[in-house]
């Protein structure tokens, strides 16, 4: 193929796509590179090599000495400072552009369901997309497993807010605001029963500490209270988003 310079859009894919990929899968193997790199008139290694290149960039990474690609274009960095500066537009936007390749609608994710009063079909769709991209974003960076007890059973995994989706709009798709738990983790966390240090410690509240045995709370909580995270590939949690749920909705009394 040709060679020629990658267009805004199409780098706006790519890092769709690194997002959304295990970091371990960023090969030109992978069956959804390769469709990438078919539908925009690429090889499979070039869309690699570009995936890598925004590794490079990742602060998750460097900050772990991992590194990607040694080199790149000043428009990935541009690309990620997009990303970087408003999640919620530019996952949207990349959804978008990846349901327009595959010649789908984004309207076909919600078909003919009633809407809740006072809103709109669009405001239902974006919604319903920027969710769809958080919880593939976020599974992707901890390969699968929560980051608790490495259950690894996808249908048992939630993509878990640090900052509830309510609250900040500007981060509610920012995968440094989730973290990958199983569902009764993710529960007790959503619900402040446990939440999670700056240390990226489990800690527990102690309203889960019994009056007397009970061996399911032992094993699903006790077990776990100051144990170490396990850390995703890629978009370690955010510490000011750590420190909100420490203090706004972790119920340390």
């Amino acid at each position: 193929m040709p060679r020629h310079n990658w267009s805004h859009d199409e780098l706006v894919l790519a890092f769709n796509l690194y997002c959304k990929t295990p970091f371990g899968k960023i090969h030109n193997r992978n069956p959804d590179l390769i469709a990438l790199a078919r539908a925009i008139g690429r090889t499979p290694s070039a869309v690699s090599w570009k995936l890598a290149n925004f590794a490079r960039l990742d602060p998750s990474l460097k900050s772990r000495r991992i590194s990607g690609a040694a080199h790149g274009a000043e428009a990935e960095r541009e690309i990620w400072a997009e990303f970087s500066g408003n999640w919620e537009k530019l996952a949207y936007e990349s959804e978008r552009l990846m349901m327009r390749l595959r010649d789908q609608g984004l309207d076909a994710l919600i078909g003919t369901e009633s809407f809740p009063e006072g809103r709109t079909r669009e405001a239902v769709i974006r919604a319903r997309v920027n969710q769809a991209f958080f919880r593939s974003a976020v599974l992707a960076a901890y390969d699968l497993r929560c980051c608790i007890t490495g259950l690894s059973t996808p249908e048992l995994l939630n993509a878990s807010h640090i900052v509830p989706w309510n609250v900040d709009h500007k981060n509610r798709t920012n995968p440094r605001n989730g973290l990958c738990l199983n569902a009764i983790h993710d529960r007790a966390f959503d619900c402040g029963l446990l939440t999670v240090t700056t240390d990226y410690r489990v800690k527990l509240s102690p309203l889960l500490m019994p009056r007397a045995q009970n061996h399911a709370l032992d094993t699903f909580f006790l077990a776990y209270d100051n144990a170490p995270l396990t850390l995703p590939r890629r978009f370690i949690p955010e510490p000011d988003f750590l420190r909100y749920h420490n203090a706004k909705i972790f119920r340390a009394s």
